[in-house]
């Protein structure tokens, strides 16, 4: 099998080794995996923000940068969550309309892929720690992911998974809103982070690079004992 693989903007320039970490899982189990270096953003911050012609076009672009027919694995639940349920309001009765559909059939989020299209759980991680994994809102209720990613985690040696309190809130982080309201942002990533400093979690897990980015920023402000990981870094962990 070969996969395209869709790398977000903010694994590209903020978390980077996650890409890699990425290619070296799907690596290892068979998948040739190929990387178009033309990719860019999905066009989600425009949509959300009300500039439709500008996601427009960067939506154009990003379906015709993935149209080899492959499935298209990405990093991140909320990326892939909005080419799935929102390309339709920008290509309805267009001439992208079909060529949308295909991408929307084709693009998942990499834990999904994983357990339901290879069919791998048990990758012989090792990851010899405390976490506690945050349920992105853009994974539950966009893309509505399931348990996969705690499949996943459940099969890594070593590693210790205590659910913290309150664990599909939201973060504060939302995109944009996170730049807008900087007061109720903050106010939200500190009770998520303090609901994972009671489980005596070394680490939050998610499957979303930005909602860590948000809660890294203010464990990192207040000098917290926490760290973040995205959870293709833990499976590529210990081999």
């Amino acid at each position: 099998m070969t996969v395209d693989i869709f790398i977000p903007c903010f694994i590209d320039q903020v978390y980077p080794e996650t890409g890699f970490s990425l290619v070296k899982i799907l690596n290892e189990c068979g998948v040739e995996v190929h990387y178009n270096e033309r990719q860019t953003c999905c066009g989600q911050m425009a949509f959300n923000s009300g500039f439709w012609d500008e996601a427009k076009a960067i939506g154009e672009k990003f379906v015709q940068d993935f149209s080899s027919g492959n499935y298209v694995v990405g990093l991140s639940a909320s990326c892939v969550g909005y080419v799935r349920n929102y390309y339709h309001e920008l290509f309805r009765n267009t001439s992208m309309h079909l060529e949308y559909r295909s991408l929307q059939n084709r693009i998942f989020e990499f834990t999904d892929f994983m357990v339901n299209i290879l069919e791998r759980e048990d990758l012989g991680a090792v990851f010899e720690h405390k976490i506690t994994y945050h349920d992105s809102c853009a994974a539950l209720r966009e893309y509505r992911l399931g348990n996969e990613p705690r499949k996943l985690l459940s099969k890594v040696k070593g590693l210790e998974l205590v659910e913290m309190k309150e664990t599909d809130v939201c973060c504060g982080f939302g995109g944009t809103f996170s730049v807008k309201h900087e007061a109720i942002a903050s106010a939200m990533a500190e009770q998520k982070v303090e609901n994972a400093l009671a489980t005596g979690a070394e680490y939050i897990v998610s499957t979303d690079s930005s909602c860590l980015m948000h809660q890294e920023g203010y464990i990192r402000k207040k000098g917290l004992p926490l760290k973040v990981i995205h959870i293709a870094d833990v499976l590529a962990s210990g081999w």
